[in-house]
């Protein structure tokens, strides 16, 4: 190992080395990566450099997955060929496993996501497909990410989120309210309907900021809640919350920059 490696790239060649005894004690057939070499490269210094902030709920450990079985894969099943439904729930199903190691459990959507670099729609459990989207235009509407400047963890705001779901109630509301006003946020999206899309943003906004407010930073809940109220801007989570990035919509983004001039917006697409 280099000794004149940064403090970044010695703690990332660390989680690498902690990653691989996971991988190395995974009884599964599924996975088939070539441990011995991943395991020789991390013993020279590998680490990983990657653009994407960590505990932000935008998939830095989708990626990370994603470039080790890119790299070590045996029988990789690659972007190149033709992606039938079964190699997409293959692959899903490889990436759960392997991602399960950074939050106790795993979807594999970040890290297929991630490896395909195409959007995922995701229409039920076994059927899931690479999607496009529209064409940003020249509106004064966007989508943007609020970064709260706070580091979340994902494993907490998971285990709020399960014990949850013990709750019937809870259960009835993820089922009847946030799963079907989410579907239809989707298929506004994707249809270029920013009118519809923004009525149905609020209602989710409204959803999450009552039956999610754990997973909402403190100091944003009064945010939250102005946009909804002033009908300006509307927020929703990204990944599990508990900090990081806040995804918001908002029909008039110059105007909602000079609200929340306070926070760091990104831009992320016009419409």
């Amino acid at each position: 190992m280099n000794d004149t490696m940064s403090s970044e790239a010695l703690a990332s060649n660390k989680k690498l080395s902690d990653f691989h005894t996971y991988l190395s004690g995974l009884e599964n057939d599924t996975v088939q990566l070539r441990l011995d070499t991943f395991g020789r490269d991390i013993e020279k210094g590998l680490y990983f450099d990657s653009s994407i902030p960590q505990g932000y709920g935008v998939g830095s450990s989708g990626a990370l997955v994603a470039a080790v079985y890119d790299k070590y894969a045996d029988n990789k099943i690659t972007v190149l060929e033709n992606l039938t439904r079964d190699k997409l729930l293959k692959l899903k199903q490889i990436f759960s496993l392997m991602e399960s190691y950074f939050h106790g459990k795993s979807s594999g959507l970040d890290p297929l996501n991630s490896y395909l670099s195409l959007p995922i729609l995701i229409n039920s459990k076994d059927n899931i497909e690479p999607t496009g989207i529209p064409s940003q235009k020249e509106g004064k509407g966007a989508v943007f990410l609020l970064d709260s400047e706070i580091i979340g963890e994902t494993q907490p705001m998971v285990n709020i989120f399960m014990n949850k779901m013990k709750n019937e109630g809870f259960r009835k509301m993820i089922d009847e309210d946030f799963a079907k006003i989410t579907d239809v946020c989707i298929h506004d999206f994707l249809h270029g309907d920013a009118k519809s899309l923004y009525k149905n943003v609020k209602k989710l906004s409204k959803v999450v900021l009552k039956h999610f407010k754990p997973m909402i930073p403190d100091n944003f809940h009064q945010i939250w809640k102005q946009g909804i109220q002033s009908n300006d801007y509307y927020l929703k989570l990204c990944g599990s919350g508990g900090g990081g990035y806040i995804l918001g919509f908002t029909e008039d983004f110059e105007k909602t920059k000079e609200i929340l001039k306070a926070y760091k917006l990104e831009l992320v697409y016009r419409f």
